[in-house]
């Protein structure tokens, strides 16, 4: 969930909310229960909240893994192609101090 649709996300149950509390407190019920369905309400708008914010959480940690293996993947093709590259440079190092020697024990000659 990006952060602009949990924004939006939480404004439209914030106005959810409001405007359930305003339609209760206007109903021509009685005190008590007007007070029993603001209660109720509010007791299930915090329940959907926290559902809300569980499934963020666990899509940030699904996303967080991902991300996770993702740059473990790309770190390890990284270091393996470094690898090769070291082992390249070793070889042609190699040669070259070969012929070096080659050189150096024909001009002692």
């Amino acid at each position: 969930m990006t952060n602009n649709s949990g924004n939006i996300m939480l404004a439209l149950l914030a106005g959810a909310a409001i405007g359930a509390g305003f339609g209760i407190l206007y109903a021509p019920d009685k005190g008590e229960k007007t007070r029993k369905k603001i209660k109720e309400k509010a007791l299930e708008t915090k329940h959907d909240i926290t559902e809300r914010v569980s499934h963020a959480k666990d899509e940030l940690t699904k996303t967080a893994n991902a991300k996770k293996v993702e740059f473990e993947q790309k770190l390890e093709d990284t270091l393996s192609h470094m690898s090769y590259k070291a082992d390249d440079i070793i070889a042609t190092l190699e040669r070259k101090l070969e012929e070096l020697k080659k050189k150096n024990a024909q001009l002692q000659k």
